[in-house]
């Protein structure tokens, strides 16, 4: 029978995200719940805070913190996600350093963080994202420490397509992750002063050339990513491409525009997205034989990932 806390987690993805819903469908049906949990507290996570007032959203991020705490100490969680979470932490053994990581780097968003470099930039998108694909290791089950490295880089790339896609609807928020030598570079310095009001169009040229270098940086994270993907199950292989090729295909959409920020909002269709399945299917196949002799290397997931000793360079 499935428990309240599971649905109520399950909810919680269909509601989020479309292409991590279809995603977590294709996992291998022991994965499945987990992972739709791992989703589901980094969800409850950001909205806290990121849904807060201004002035309350270093107080929410502390609350959260506090219940990150309480988790791992093993305390009663009477919150459904929580107490979730806490099952999922301590059968998967995934490191508390994980979701400390995750909510510093909600923290650097609360403190309105500028970035001066892309390393600057990167070590966010490890801190917001990174992190998830290293929590995911361990809801699936890796077995390779070499892994984790790869799973971190899909994480970023991910994040960073995200922030090609959101210029614009970041840029109203007051909040700018293209960093600052990129925007001198392409002819556009000193724009993060001008936060607060309207995106300056007279920037669209700017934008477009250092959002076309973000995505190029996405596509070294995508590849290394991909390497990783033969060191999970077929299923597991299958969901975590099918994500990534969702994703790098709002980057081609991107593209497909211009690289500008004025021209709306990307996403892949539903007829794409099972398009991609499909594509995903093969790929996965394709790498059995690679799969089969992975399986007699296995040793113990014990090694942590820090940034950015164990992540850059590429």
């Amino acid at each position: 029978m499935i428990s309240d806390q599971i649905k109520t987690c399950r909810r919680i993805i269909a509601a989020h995200s479309k292409s991590f819903a279809l995603a977590s469908k294709l996992l291998p049906p022991e994965s499945r719940d987990d992972a739709c949990v791992v989703y589901a507290w980094c969800r409850h996570a950001d909205d806290a805070v990121d849904l807060a007032q201004a002035t309350e959203q270093l107080g929410r991020l502390e609350q959260v913190r506090d219940e990150l705490g309480s988790i791992y100490v093993g305390e009663t969680q009477s919150d459904a996600v929580l107490g979730a979470f806490q099952e999922v932490v301590t059968r998967r053994q995934i490191p508390r350093e994980y979701p400390d990581e995750l909510l510093a780097g909600m923290g650097m968003d609360v403190a309105g963080a500028a970035y001066g470099s892309l390393e600057e930039l990167l070590k966010y998108c490890f801190r917001v994202a990174g992190t998830v694909g290293l929590m995911m290791c361990h809801v699936l089950g890796v077995q390779e420490a070499v892994a984790l490295r790869h799973a971190a880089h899909l994480g970023m790339a991910m994040q960073l397509t995200n922030i090609c896609r959101d210029v614009l609807e970041d840029w109203f928020r007051r909040r700018l992750y293209v960093p600052d030598d990129l925007l001198d570079a392409c002819g556009a310095p000193g724009l993060r002063g001008e936060l607060g009001g309207p995106l300056p169009y007279a920037a669209r040229a700017a934008l477009g050339c250092a959002v076309r270098q973000l995505l190029r940086e996405a596509d070294r994270f995508y590849r290394s990513g991909d390497r990783g993907l033969p060191m999970l199950s077929w299923r597991a292989a299958l969901a975590v491409r099918t994500a990534r090729l969702v994703y790098s295909r709002i980057g081609d959409q991107i593209a497909s525009s211009g690289h500008d920020v004025f021209a709306g909002r990307k996403y892949v269709s539903r007829r794409k997205k099972l398009g991609l399945v499909v594509w995903a299917a093969a790929e996965a196949s394709a790498e059995a034989p690679v799969r089969l002799r992975r399986s007699f290397l296995s040793v113990p997931l014990s090694t942590i990932v820090r940034f950015p000793t164990d992540v850059l360079p590429v």
